[in-house]
């Protein structure tokens, strides 16, 4: 007779590290940069259907959202935060907006778990300030207009539709075209290493500040 039945059902993903990841109830300790970056290196945007070489990858997007972050964010954190924010793809993977609304609360309340588990392991709230969010959320949305016309075929009235008029793009058109998986991959780990270390020399100044008072 078959147990296959019997079997208890696997949630949680294995790393490359080594971690396996909870997928219901994950745990910082299990969440590793070079995981992320990894992952988030290799899941395509727009579910792949953008034009060049290569695929317009998560990583590449959350590099050019924290870009616009840091135009008006002095707080190493919340740009840490920016960067970040797509954080829980690397082990769900982006799934494009039509669908999510189709999957309804269950899918967001794992990816808000899994978020909050990426943002405790890197030493930010669980949940970041609402101006924060909303900062990062407006610079996602800025980016998805920009993907969407030059990479996604949408026309800017389409495009605006969905996303927002947004204003001039701060950014060189260039900096959309899709990059190789291993070069997007190492530039988030220097920009992760850049900002991590901005965030520590931060922490540290508000210690000694503390201290002195």
């Amino acid at each position: 007779m078959s147990r296959v039945g019997s079997r208890p059902k696997r949630v949680w993903q294995r790393m490359l590290s080594g971690r396996r990841l909870d997928l219901l109830d994950p745990s910082p300790l299990d969440v590793e940069i070079e995981d992320i970056a990894h992952g988030l290196a290799r899941v395509a945007r727009w579910n792949g259907q953008t034009r060049g070489d290569h695929a317009f990858s998560v990583a590449q997007h959350s590099l050019i959202v924290e870009t616009i972050v840091a135009r008006t964010e002095s707080d190493p954190r919340w740009r840490l935060a920016a960067l970040l924010h797509d954080g829980p793809e690397y082990v769900i993977g982006d799934m494009i907006s039509p669908f999510k609304s189709v999957m309804g609360g269950d899918y967001k309340l794992v990816e808000k778990r899994l978020q909050a588990a990426v943002h405790l392991r890197f030493g930010l709230p669980a949940r970041l300030p609402a101006p924060v969010e909303k900062a990062i959320k407006a610079a996602d949305r800025f980016s998805a207009y920009y993907e969407a016309t030059l990479l996604a075929g949408f026309d800017e009235h389409e495009a605006a539709a969905f996303f927002g008029k947004p204003g001039p793009s701060p950014l060189d058109p260039q900096d959309f075209a899709p990059v190789a998986t291993a070069a997007t991959e190492a530039a988030f780990l220097q920009r992760f290493a850049e900002l991590d270390a901005d965030v520590a020399t931060s922490m540290a100044a508000v210690g000694k500040a503390v201290k002195r008072g």
